[in-house]
């Protein structure tokens, strides 16, 4: 298969320690980066991806202090994470807490190999049920974003948007979408169990490629790369139950295909499901 085909991808599913300052954010982001440069130093990738917030910690502590810790566009982790694509050549797609008008926004965005900022996707569904409070400190974003590398198309979407399954539909049925990056911040509360089961079904669902990245630590882990076909032979990529991991899986052009040959999911979808209903009327 020629390089052209495929996209290598690493997934960091990294501990965040609690960030209440700014100094503390930085210190993470630098400890971060050099986590990340160690593993691309001995490895061939395309794209890294960092999970929801990756900045700071996903606390009440932290988000009362969103005053401090959230940055703009071209704030600590875009120059962080920068210097690490124009370094090493790569993609990467980083999450934080972002500044400015009509925010704060919990932001995925994407820097490219020579330095520029591809676009951001800020957070359109907000979850605030279990552990979750997002709500009371953020506004939700108001547009989809999506980019190209070698030639596959990819898509940011963060946490509970896993959740609303017309966002992935759309993405994939309306926009082309090959990948979705499902970073999220995953606390062991009582939803946490139900959120594999939605990851495998938006990857066969869509017959996409799926990374549903978490972040490390005893309240998290256990993220999942997803194929967009899974059986009892090609199960899905399980990361560590805790621990901090950086996987590397490679994304084929050659997979999506064969999967949407076999199984005919995409194309036998009507145009419309607004039919007719009949119902039973009492005798």
């Amino acid at each position: 298969m020629q390089d052209a085909d495929m996209l290598r991808l690493m997934a960091c599913q990294i501990t965040v320690p609690e960030t209440t300052s700014a100094a503390e954010r930085d210190a993470h982001l630098a400890a971060t980066v050099g986590k990340v440069e160690a593993q691309l130093e001995r490895r061939e990738v395309d794209l890294v991806v960092l999970p929801e917030l990756s900045s700071i910690d996903y606390s009440r502590g932290s988000f009362a202090r969103l005053g401090e810790l959230a940055e703009p566009l071209d704030g600590p982790s875009f120059q962080a994470w920068r210097r690490v694509a124009m370094a090493h050549g790569v993609h990467v797609v980083f999450g934080f807490a972002r500044a400015g008008e009509g925010g704060p926004f919990i932001c995925t965005a994407v820097v490219g190999p020579d330095g520029m900022l591809m676009g951001r996707y800020d957070k359109i569904h907000l979850a605030q049920y279990g552990a979750s409070m997002e709500k009371d400190y953020f506004q939700r974003g108001s547009h989809l974003f999506l980019f190209e590398v070698k030639g596959f198309r990819l898509a940011p979407i963060i946490c509970y948007d896993i959740r609303i399954p017309e966002l992935s539909r759309v993405l994939v049925t309306r926009h082309g979408v090959d990948a979705i990056l499902h970073c999220g911040a995953y606390f062991r509360d009582e939803s946490f169990h139900t959120w594999h089961p939605f990851a495998i079904t938006r990857a066969l669902e869509n017959q996409v490629f799926f990374l549903s990245l978490n972040r490390a630590g005893a309240d998290y882990g256990n993220s999942l790369f997803c194929r967009p076909w899974m059986d009892e032979v090609r199960q899905p990529v399980a990361f560590p139950a805790h621990d901090e991991a950086f996987h590397n899986v490679v994304l084929t052009r050659d997979e999506i295909d064969a999967a949407r040959e076999g199984y005919g999911f995409l194309k036998d979808r009507l145009p419309d499901y607004r039919l007719p209903l009949i119902t039973r009327s009492r005798p």
